[in-house]
């Protein structure tokens, strides 16, 4: 069954959900945001209304292309109200359990047609597809943070993904204005495959006493011309996905060397997961961040 995407459900509505919506309503879909609560899915929409403000006041979009992207968008609470998308992006907590537990309670309310995709940046697209109705129809679309700035989203097919769907979700992906780079269904994919490993390791520097927090960072912008540093950067990713994907890659690719560093699961364990929670290896609460080694 070939199903022309024009209503869209987004499931969780943070950083990435959020990010995913504005840039679908913004394209011209309507988007119906999912959540918990309805504070959750406020705080979204807030996020959105804000960065589409943004954007105009760059020029990038017109204060009415920000006026039609609002009004595209809905509140789906209660996810009865998704039963008549035609593609549902999952983009909760990266966590396996939780994702298998949103795909039961949401394939029985979808239409037979409708495509189902999920925002994983680093769990088996294949087993994720086993556990719902509609494998066949069932993709990987990782969106890469912050949504509305980044031009890259991976597209993954699990072993029972058709054809149909991978056609139907990279003209999706370009619709909205994004360019789609192909992985194969492996731990993590690739841009985390290489970029976490990455981030590991610096902080494994910290904790062997190689450098500073500033040091380091400092080293990786100046020295290899990054555009932040990779513990700042953990601390935009949140620690505790940077720790939810090595756990993936040590695990499913069963090899020492993506063994997380014990310093990023002491910080998790603290609930210092960076900046969403205003500390991590940098402290958000003043006004300038702190190094916190």
């Amino acid at each position: 069954m070939v199903v022309e995407i024009k209503k869209i459900g987004v499931i969780g509505s943070g950083q990435m959900g959020s990010g995913i919506a504005h840039v679908c309503a913004l394209s011209g879909f309507d988007v119906s945001l999912s959540d918990l609560s309805m504070d959750r899915i406020e705080s979204g929409l807030a996020s959105i209304n804000g960065n589409l403000a943004r954007q105009v006041q760059k020029g990038q979009i017109t204060e009415e292309e920000r006026s039609a992207a609002l009004g595209r968008l809905s509140m789906a609470q209660d996810l009865d109200l998704l039963a008549d998308v035609d593609l549902v992006i999952e983009s909760a907590v990266e966590n396996e359990q939780v994702k298998r537990k949103i795909f039961a309670q949401l394939c029985p309310i979808l239409k037979p047609e409708a495509m189902l995709a999920t925002n994983t940046s680093s769990i088996s697209i294949t087993r994720l597809a086993a556990t719902t109705d509609r494998p066949e129809r069932f993709i990987g679309i990782h969106f890469m943070n912050p949504v509305p700035l980044m031009e890259l989203v991976e597209l993954v097919r699990g072993i029972a993904t058709e054809d149909e769907t991978f056609e139907a979700a990279k003209g999706f992906v370009k619709t909205v204005g994004k360019t789609v780079a192909v992985a194969e269904d492996f731990p993590a994919f690739m841009v985390n495959r290489i970029l976490l490993p990455m981030i590991n390791e610096a902080i494994y520097t910290l904790y062997e006493g190689v450098g500073s927090v500033e040091s380091i960072d400092t080293a990786m912008r100046l020295g290899a011309n990054h555009p932040m540093g990779p513990l700042q950067l953990a601390d935009f990713i949140g620690l505790d996905t940077c720790l939810s994907i090595m756990q993936v890659l040590y695990e499913g690719l069963a090899d020492t060397k993506y063994r997380p560093c014990p310093l990023l699961v002491k910080y998790v364990e603290a609930g210092w997961l960076g900046r969403k929670t205003h500390r991590g290896f940098y402290d958000y609460r003043g006004d300038e961040p702190v190094p916190t080694r």
